[in-house]
Protein backbone atom coordinates (compact mmCIF):
# COMPACT_ATOMS: atom_id res chain seq x y z
CA UNK A 1 0.00 0.00 0.00
CA UNK A 2 1.28 3.27 -0.71
CA UNK A 3 0.94 6.16 1.99
CA UNK A 4 1.34 9.44 2.33
CA UNK A 5 2.07 11.02 5.72
CA UNK A 6 1.63 14.16 7.53
CA UNK A 7 2.95 15.88 10.53
CA UNK A 8 2.02 19.04 12.18
CA UNK A 9 4.10 19.81 15.25
CA UNK A 10 2.27 22.91 17.15
CA UNK A 11 3.25 24.32 20.28
CA UNK A 12 0.82 22.68 22.77
CA UNK A 13 -0.20 19.49 19.99
CA UNK A 14 1.67 17.41 17.75
CA UNK A 15 -0.64 15.87 15.38
CA UNK A 16 0.18 12.80 12.38
CA UNK A 17 -1.66 11.79 9.52
CA UNK A 18 -1.64 8.83 6.67
CA UNK A 19 -3.55 8.54 3.47
CA UNK A 20 -3.73 6.40 0.84
CA UNK A 21 -3.98 6.94 -2.73
CA UNK A 22 -7.99 7.40 -2.47
CA UNK A 23 -7.14 10.20 0.26
CA UNK A 24 -8.97 7.63 2.99
CA UNK A 25 -7.35 8.49 6.20
CA UNK A 26 -5.59 5.82 7.07
CA UNK A 27 -4.07 6.25 10.43
CA UNK A 28 -4.22 9.50 12.95
CA UNK A 29 -2.56 10.31 15.82
CA UNK A 30 -2.82 13.49 18.60
CA UNK A 31 -0.41 13.65 21.32
CA UNK A 32 0.62 16.33 23.21
CA UNK A 33 4.22 18.21 22.60
CA UNK A 34 5.19 19.24 26.11
CA UNK A 35 8.20 21.89 24.95
CA UNK A 36 10.00 18.75 23.61
CA UNK A 37 9.11 18.60 19.97
CA UNK A 38 12.37 16.43 18.85
CA UNK A 39 11.14 13.73 21.06
CA UNK A 40 7.44 14.01 20.14
CA UNK A 41 7.53 13.62 16.46
CA UNK A 42 9.75 10.75 17.31
CA UNK A 43 7.57 8.91 19.46
CA UNK A 44 4.66 9.85 17.46
CA UNK A 45 6.79 8.11 14.62
CA UNK A 46 7.04 4.77 16.21
CA UNK A 47 3.60 5.00 17.32
CA UNK A 48 2.03 5.82 13.89
CA UNK A 49 4.11 3.47 12.21
CA UNK A 50 1.99 0.28 14.44
CA UNK A 51 -1.29 1.85 13.14
CA UNK A 52 -0.19 0.99 9.39
CA UNK A 53 -0.82 -1.78 7.53
CA UNK A 54 1.29 -4.27 6.53
CA UNK A 55 2.88 -4.25 3.75
CA UNK A 56 3.06 -0.32 3.72
CA UNK A 57 5.52 2.26 1.55
CA UNK A 58 6.05 5.81 2.60
CA UNK A 59 5.32 7.64 -0.79
CA UNK A 60 5.99 11.55 0.55
CA UNK A 61 6.10 13.51 3.73
CA UNK A 62 5.17 17.15 4.50
CA UNK A 63 5.33 19.10 7.79
CA UNK A 64 3.37 21.91 9.14
CA UNK A 65 2.80 23.77 12.48
CA UNK A 66 5.36 26.01 14.20
CA UNK A 67 7.81 23.53 14.34
CA UNK A 68 7.61 22.34 10.65
CA UNK A 69 11.34 23.55 9.53
CA UNK A 70 12.81 21.13 12.45
CA UNK A 71 10.32 18.60 11.68
CA UNK A 72 11.47 18.69 8.07
CA UNK A 73 14.77 18.17 8.81
CA UNK A 74 14.04 15.39 11.28
CA UNK A 75 11.83 13.05 9.42
CA UNK A 76 13.29 13.89 6.05
CA UNK A 77 10.23 15.77 4.71
CA UNK A 78 9.57 15.95 0.89
CA UNK A 79 7.40 19.44 1.15
CA UNK A 80 7.35 22.07 3.88
CA UNK A 81 4.24 23.98 4.59
CA UNK A 82 2.93 26.71 6.69
CA UNK A 83 -0.72 25.90 8.13
CA UNK A 84 -2.32 28.34 6.64
CA UNK A 85 -2.21 26.14 3.53
CA UNK A 86 -2.75 23.14 5.24
CA UNK A 87 -6.05 23.70 7.05
CA UNK A 88 -7.42 24.77 4.07
CA UNK A 89 -6.42 22.41 1.67
CA UNK A 90 -8.21 19.69 3.99
CA UNK A 91 -11.12 21.74 4.68
CA UNK A 92 -11.60 22.43 1.17
CA UNK A 93 -11.05 18.49 0.19
CA UNK A 94 -13.81 17.95 3.13
CA UNK A 95 -16.39 20.63 2.59
CA UNK A 96 -15.70 21.77 -1.20
CA UNK A 97 -17.85 24.53 -0.60
CA UNK A 98 -16.61 26.16 1.90
CA UNK A 99 -16.25 30.15 2.24
CA UNK A 100 -14.69 30.36 5.85
CA UNK A 101 -12.51 28.03 8.28
CA UNK A 102 -11.97 29.12 11.92
CA UNK A 103 -9.07 27.04 13.22
CA UNK A 104 -8.33 27.00 17.38
CA UNK A 105 -5.37 25.41 18.90
CA UNK A 106 -4.00 25.94 21.96
CA UNK A 107 -2.29 28.87 21.88
CA UNK A 108 -2.64 30.28 18.42
CA UNK A 109 -6.12 30.89 16.14
CA UNK A 110 -6.47 31.75 12.38
CA UNK A 111 -9.16 32.68 10.29
CA UNK A 112 -9.22 31.35 6.63
CA UNK A 113 -11.25 32.92 3.59
CA UNK A 114 -12.08 30.80 0.45
CA UNK A 115 -13.64 31.88 -2.44
CA UNK A 116 -13.58 29.36 -5.01
CA UNK A 117 -11.81 26.83 -3.49
CA UNK A 118 -8.88 29.79 -3.32
CA UNK A 119 -7.73 31.15 -0.21
CA UNK A 120 -8.97 35.21 -0.31
CA UNK A 121 -7.91 36.23 2.91
CA UNK A 122 -6.90 35.12 6.66
CA UNK A 123 -5.85 36.16 9.77
CA UNK A 124 -3.74 34.80 12.74
CA UNK A 125 -3.39 35.54 16.52
CA UNK A 126 -0.07 34.07 18.04
CA UNK A 127 -0.01 36.70 20.84
CA UNK A 128 -2.81 36.66 23.25
CA UNK A 129 -4.15 33.66 24.86
CA UNK A 130 -7.30 35.06 25.21
CA UNK A 131 -9.01 33.44 21.78
CA UNK A 132 -7.36 30.10 22.44
CA UNK A 133 -7.70 27.02 23.91
CA UNK A 134 -5.22 27.79 26.60
CA UNK A 135 -7.83 30.43 27.86
CA UNK A 136 -9.78 27.83 28.82
CA UNK A 137 -7.47 25.13 30.02
CA UNK A 138 -6.53 28.05 32.13
CA UNK A 139 -10.21 28.49 33.64
CA UNK A 140 -11.07 24.94 33.98
CA UNK A 141 -8.22 24.20 36.02
CA UNK A 142 -9.08 27.24 38.36
CA UNK A 143 -12.80 25.49 38.62
CA UNK A 144 -11.32 21.91 39.15
CA UNK A 145 -12.77 20.35 36.42
CA UNK A 146 -11.47 18.76 32.88
CA UNK A 147 -11.60 20.57 29.62
CA UNK A 148 -14.29 17.81 28.88
CA UNK A 149 -16.86 18.77 31.90
CA UNK A 150 -16.23 22.06 31.02
CA UNK A 151 -17.47 21.60 27.99
CA UNK A 152 -20.49 18.97 29.10
CA UNK A 153 -20.95 21.71 31.52
CA UNK A 154 -21.41 24.83 29.12
CA UNK A 155 -24.11 22.89 26.93
CA UNK A 156 -26.55 23.26 29.86
CA UNK A 157 -26.25 26.83 30.26
CA UNK A 158 -29.43 28.30 30.21
CA UNK A 159 -28.63 32.11 31.04
CA UNK A 160 -25.05 32.59 30.01
CA UNK A 161 -23.47 35.86 32.27
CA UNK A 162 -21.20 38.31 30.89
CA UNK A 163 -17.95 37.51 31.38
CA UNK A 164 -14.74 40.10 30.64
CA UNK A 165 -12.77 37.99 29.04
CA UNK A 166 -10.45 40.54 26.93
CA UNK A 167 -7.55 39.31 29.18
CA UNK A 168 -7.61 35.69 31.23
CA UNK A 169 -6.34 37.99 34.29
CA UNK A 170 -9.82 39.69 34.23
CA UNK A 171 -11.79 37.01 32.75
CA UNK A 172 -10.34 34.94 36.44
CA UNK A 173 -11.50 37.81 38.26
CA UNK A 174 -14.94 38.54 36.92
CA UNK A 175 -15.55 34.92 37.10
CA UNK A 176 -14.74 34.51 40.57
CA UNK A 177 -17.56 37.48 41.22
CA UNK A 178 -19.69 35.88 39.46
CA UNK A 179 -20.12 32.93 41.44
CA UNK A 180 -20.09 34.90 44.53
CA UNK A 181 -23.01 36.56 43.16
CA UNK A 182 -24.55 33.01 42.96
CA UNK A 183 -25.14 32.83 39.39
CA UNK A 184 -24.92 29.39 38.35
CA UNK A 185 -21.58 27.42 37.04
CA UNK A 186 -23.00 26.19 34.60
CA UNK A 187 -23.93 29.88 33.02
CA UNK A 188 -20.97 30.88 34.18
CA UNK A 189 -18.75 28.53 32.03
CA UNK A 190 -21.37 29.32 28.75
CA UNK A 191 -20.37 33.24 29.13
CA UNK A 192 -16.53 31.68 29.19
CA UNK A 193 -17.42 30.48 26.06
CA UNK A 194 -18.98 33.58 24.23
CA UNK A 195 -16.29 35.67 25.95
CA UNK A 196 -13.68 33.35 24.28
CA UNK A 197 -15.62 33.38 20.84
CA UNK A 198 -16.15 37.36 20.82
CA UNK A 199 -12.43 37.68 21.67
CA UNK A 200 -11.63 35.97 18.29
CA UNK A 201 -14.13 37.85 16.16
CA UNK A 202 -13.12 40.87 17.27
CA UNK A 203 -9.07 39.87 17.45
CA UNK A 204 -8.30 37.32 14.62
CA UNK A 205 -11.69 38.08 12.65
CA UNK A 206 -11.71 41.49 12.51
CA UNK A 207 -12.32 42.89 9.13
CA UNK A 208 -12.98 39.98 7.48
CA UNK A 209 -15.76 38.60 5.29
CA UNK A 210 -17.16 35.35 7.77
CA UNK A 211 -19.51 34.22 5.15
CA UNK A 212 -21.07 29.96 5.36
CA UNK A 213 -20.28 27.54 5.18
CA UNK A 214 -18.39 27.73 8.38
CA UNK A 215 -15.68 24.56 9.22
CA UNK A 216 -14.54 24.67 12.62
CA UNK A 217 -11.38 23.16 12.81
CA UNK A 218 -8.33 22.33 16.03
CA UNK A 219 -8.58 20.95 18.98
CA UNK A 220 -11.09 23.60 20.20
CA UNK A 221 -13.39 22.18 17.88
CA UNK A 222 -13.88 19.22 20.81
CA UNK A 223 -15.45 21.74 22.74
CA UNK A 224 -19.11 21.78 22.51
CA UNK A 225 -19.69 25.27 24.26
CA UNK A 226 -17.52 26.86 21.60
CA UNK A 227 -19.55 25.41 18.86
CA UNK A 228 -22.29 26.52 20.38
CA UNK A 229 -21.23 30.23 20.75
CA UNK A 230 -20.08 30.68 17.18
CA UNK A 231 -22.88 28.99 16.03
CA UNK A 232 -25.01 31.74 18.03
CA UNK A 233 -22.26 34.86 17.28
CA UNK A 234 -22.56 33.93 13.79
CA UNK A 235 -26.09 33.31 13.32
CA UNK A 236 -25.01 29.94 11.09
CA UNK A 237 -24.91 26.32 11.35
CA UNK A 238 -20.82 25.57 12.59
CA UNK A 239 -19.77 22.79 10.53
CA UNK A 240 -16.88 20.40 12.61
CA UNK A 241 -15.48 18.08 10.00
CA UNK A 242 -14.55 14.26 11.46
CA UNK A 243 -11.40 14.67 12.61
CA UNK A 244 -11.10 18.26 13.07
CA UNK A 245 -8.28 17.89 15.57
CA UNK A 246 -5.41 16.20 12.63
CA UNK A 247 -6.89 18.66 10.22
CA UNK A 248 -3.32 20.40 9.54
CA UNK A 249 -1.86 17.18 9.37
CA UNK A 250 -4.40 15.76 7.03
CA UNK A 251 -3.59 18.79 4.91
CA UNK A 252 -0.21 18.41 4.75
CA UNK A 253 -0.25 14.64 3.80
CA UNK A 254 -3.11 15.70 0.83
CA UNK A 255 -0.66 18.71 -0.54
CA UNK A 256 2.68 16.04 -0.35
CA UNK A 257 0.60 13.38 -2.58
CA UNK A 258 -0.16 16.36 -4.98
CA UNK A 259 3.28 16.98 -4.93
CA UNK A 260 5.05 13.97 -6.07
CA UNK A 261 2.32 12.60 -8.12
CA UNK A 262 3.74 12.33 -11.38
CA UNK A 263 7.40 12.15 -10.27
CA UNK A 264 9.91 9.46 -10.27
CA UNK A 265 11.47 11.09 -7.05
CA UNK A 266 12.34 8.65 -4.12
CA UNK A 267 11.02 10.06 -1.03
CA UNK A 268 13.43 12.03 1.30
CA UNK A 269 11.84 10.21 4.36
CA UNK A 270 14.57 8.54 6.41
CA UNK A 271 12.42 5.77 7.85
CA UNK A 272 10.31 4.83 10.61
CA UNK A 273 14.11 4.02 12.18
CA UNK A 274 14.90 7.75 12.93
CA UNK A 275 13.03 7.28 16.30
CA UNK A 276 15.91 5.79 17.70
CA UNK A 277 18.35 8.14 16.99
CA UNK A 278 19.75 11.16 19.26
CA UNK A 279 19.11 14.01 18.12
CA UNK A 280 20.57 17.51 19.25
CA UNK A 281 19.26 21.05 18.77
CA UNK A 282 21.48 24.32 19.40
CA UNK A 283 21.37 27.86 18.14
CA UNK A 284 23.33 30.97 17.65
CA UNK A 285 23.17 34.39 17.10
CA UNK A 286 24.51 35.70 13.30
CA UNK A 287 26.68 38.92 13.46
CA UNK A 288 26.07 39.20 10.24
CA UNK A 289 24.00 42.23 9.72
CA UNK A 290 22.47 44.43 12.36
CA UNK A 291 19.28 41.89 12.85
CA UNK A 292 21.39 39.40 14.61
CA UNK A 293 19.26 36.89 14.14
CA UNK A 294 18.65 33.97 15.54
CA UNK A 295 19.64 30.79 13.55
CA UNK A 296 18.67 27.32 15.08
CA UNK A 297 20.61 23.96 14.53
CA UNK A 298 20.14 20.18 14.62
CA UNK A 299 22.52 17.87 15.17
CA UNK A 300 23.55 14.10 14.84
CA UNK A 301 27.14 13.27 16.87
CA UNK A 302 27.98 16.58 16.58
CA UNK A 303 27.43 17.45 12.68
CA UNK A 304 24.73 19.72 11.56
CA UNK A 305 21.73 18.20 9.91
CA UNK A 306 19.78 21.38 9.21
CA UNK A 307 19.89 25.34 10.17
CA UNK A 308 16.95 27.96 9.44
CA UNK A 309 15.91 31.20 11.70
CA UNK A 310 17.34 33.90 9.46
CA UNK A 311 15.43 36.89 7.71
CA UNK A 312 17.36 35.98 4.81
CA UNK A 313 18.42 32.44 3.61
CA UNK A 314 22.12 33.07 4.19
CA UNK A 315 22.68 30.34 6.60
CA UNK A 316 19.90 27.54 4.92
CA UNK A 317 21.76 24.46 4.27
CA UNK A 318 24.97 26.08 4.64
CA UNK A 319 26.17 24.10 7.77
CA UNK A 320 24.95 21.26 6.39
CA UNK A 321 27.45 18.31 7.59
CA UNK A 322 29.95 20.60 8.98
CA UNK A 323 30.63 19.81 12.75
CA UNK A 324 29.08 21.51 15.56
Amino acid sequence: MELYLGIDVGSVTTKFAVLDNGDELVARLYIPTEGRPVNTVQQGLKLISRQLPEPAEIMGVATTGSARYLAGALVGADLVKNEITCQAMAAISHVPGVRTIIEIGGQDSKIIIVRDGVVADFGMNTVCAAGTGSFLDHQASRLKISVEELSRRALLGKAPVHIAGRCTVFAESDMVHKQQTGHRVEDIIYGLCQALVRNYLSDVGSGKDVQPPVVFQGGVAFNRGIVRALGEALNTEIIVPPHHEVMGAIGAALLVQESMAGRHNVSQFKGFGISDVEYRTSSFECQACPSRCEIVQVLVDGRVLASWGGHCDMWEGSLVGQKA
